[in-house]
């Protein structure tokens, strides 16, 4: 501003400049030996020309130094109400923490109180009273040793659990006892309520007093007889061992989750864990033989070595890049994903993701990509209808009527794939980026198809026929191939003519007025005999062409 006023008071004084320039220009001339060319007038002009041009620019340097002012000050009341604006949210976010960080403070509370009342409690005592073993659980109760592990080390079940250890206390016997073939044998017997066992066997193993060694000496006989893997598919005893050591190594995990982090060494110790790892380099070799096209995403082998690493946390022992070769075996499978988190594998999901596009499993593709929220990368609708064309890309509408075993192969594939993937629309709320409507359309006339093709092929074989009501059977049948060629080549099956000789007929008077059906020759029969059954009926003689 300074620096404005000092240049306006020079131009101020440029008229003064002027006026004195004139008097040294006019005694110059005064003294000048010879002529000037220029002239004053000349010279004037030319000073008045600068100082007009110079106000001018003065002019415009002083507006536009207004308008910059003018925009300082917008620009600082934008970034007050901006820094306001700021304020506000970072307010807003922290009552939300203050909010959320006292709900789980209560939420501590509240479970710590449960915790000490349920040991207050005993509630063991309750489960060995119903087999009549109270003796046993007071006295594990009343071990010192015994008293640390279970109060101390292991928490508390919920309410809704300790229910549940009742209805089979059986459990928690097996696992006082290690008896871990008695544990399969009756997990194997309860099948029927997986569901309910799953949720008990945790509780049960906390009366163990090494419920990860009880596990692994489970995990005995998985790959215990020589078969190959072809055949041991096909052997339902081992199938059911082999998903039963999976759910008892998920039951220790979901008991490890409970627990706090750290109280796990005490249960998963260094001992245990080289046990593990020696089962797992043993494991190890046996799923170079698998064929993961053959398992569909649904390796039961897989499943039981990724779970053994992720249980007794022995993972960083073995290469993260083969691992994560071992997720498409198992993709199928509802723990694949908190699998992959457990094992550190999360990184490598868009890899796994893109083995299985190109394998063209699109459906647990786009399951792994809600999953690890990597939808943006992969596209779900995208997938679904790659995988629809797939499908469909050797079927089309007008084929619906063949019936040959190719084209049915080929529409029960369809069937299946839009079926496969209405599921996956329904269960990902994809409903408003993929509509339903065609998709629906198809399966309808795709399962109509197969219904027809099933009462064809009823209608088309031979029936069976029921013996008549009155008790007279049927003559033998006659071959389609039979070369026969009578006007009524079956005839003799309506009328079989054995029934003349049933022990039941008998005689009676052979004035009988029936008259012939299809003409007046008929067979000669032996006049003893009436046209009468042994229940009285009548019945007529029917008449043969030949």
């Amino acid at each position: 501003m300074e620096d404005a006023n000092s240049v306006a008071s020079l131009m101020n004084s440029t008229s003064s400049k002027i006026q004195q320039l004139q008097k040294a220009f006019a005694e110059l001339e005064s003294h000048r030996a010879i002529a000037l060319n220029w002239k004053w007038k000349q010279l004037e002009d030319h000073f008045h020309g600068l100082e007009k041009s110079l106000k001018r620019r003065f002019t415009e340097l002083e507006d536009q130094e207004r308008e910059f002012d003018v925009k300082i000050v917008e620009s600082r009341e934008m970034l007050k109400r901006r820094e306001a604006t700021v304020v506000a949210k970072e307010q807003a976010s922290l009552e939300r923490l203050q909010h959320k960080r006292d709900a789980a403070v209560f939420a501590i509370t509240t479970a710590l109180e449960k915790h000490r009342k349920l040991f207050s409690e005993e509630p063991a005592v309750n489960n060995s009273e119903v087999h009549g073993a109270a003796p046993v659980m007071e006295d594990k109760l009343h071990d010192p040793m015994t008293a640390v592990n279970n109060t101390r080390e292991l928490t508390t079940p919920s309410e809704n659990e300790s229910a549940t250890v009742k209805m089979y206390p059986e459990l928690v016997k097996l696992c006082q006892e290690m008896d871990s073939e008695g544990l399969h044998k009756f997990i194997s017997d309860n099948r029927k309520n997986l569901a309910v066992m799953k949720e008990e066997i945790p509780i049960a193993l906390k009366s163990s007093n090494d419920p990860a060694s009880l596990v692994l000496d489970s995990l005995d006989g998985f790959y215990g007889t020589e078969m190959s893997s072809s055949d041991s598919k096909k052997d339902s005893n081992l199938l059911g061992l082999r998903r039963t050591c999976i759910m008892l190594m998920e039951c220790l995990s979901t008991l490890l989750t409970n627990l706090d982090q750290e109280f796990i060494p005490g249960i998963i110790s260094e001992d245990v864990k080289e046990r593990a790892k020696v089962i797992a380099e043993e494991w190890k070799p046996k799923l170079d033989e698998l064929d993961v096209d053959a398992s569909s995403g649904n390796s039961l082998e897989a499943h039981a070595f990724l779970q053994l690493l992720a249980t007794f946390g022995i993972n960083s022992d073995f290469d993260q890049e083969n691992l994560s070769k071992l997720i498409p075996m198992v993709s199928r499978r509802r723990q694949t994903a908190d699998l992959c988190r457990s094992l550190g594998l999360s990184d490598k999901m868009p890899g796994v993701i893109d083995v299985l596009v190109k394998n063209g499993r699109q459906i647990d593709a786009v399951n792994l990509a809600f999953a690890f929220e990597l939808t943006e990368q992969f596209s779900p609708v995208s997938l679904l209808k790659s995988y629809l064309n797939e499908a469909t890309k050797v079927s089309s509408p007008n084929k619906l009527g063949n019936t040959s075993p190719a084209q049915c192969d080929v529409n029960e594939k369809e069937l299946s794939a839009l079926k496969a993937v209405l599921k996956c629309v329904e269960e990902h709320k994809l409903e408003e980026v993929y509509p339903l409507d065609a998709l629906q359309k198809r399966v309808l006339l795709l399962e109509k198809a197969k219904a027809d093709k099933k009462r064809a092929t009823e209608v088309a074989k031979p029936q069976s026929k029921r013996p008549r009501a009155n008790g007279v059977g049927y003559g033998p049948r006659v071959a389609n191939g039979a070369t026969d060629k009578n006007f009524y080549p079956r005839m003799t099956d309506r009328y079989p003519q054995y029934i003349y000789d049933r022990p039941y007929c008998y005689s009676v008077p052979t004035d009988n007025h029936v008259s012939p059906v299809l003409g007046t020759a008929a067979y000669n029969l032996p006049l003893s005999h009436g046209n009468f059954f042994g229940a009285g009926y009548q019945y007529q003689v029917a008449q043969f062409l030949h």
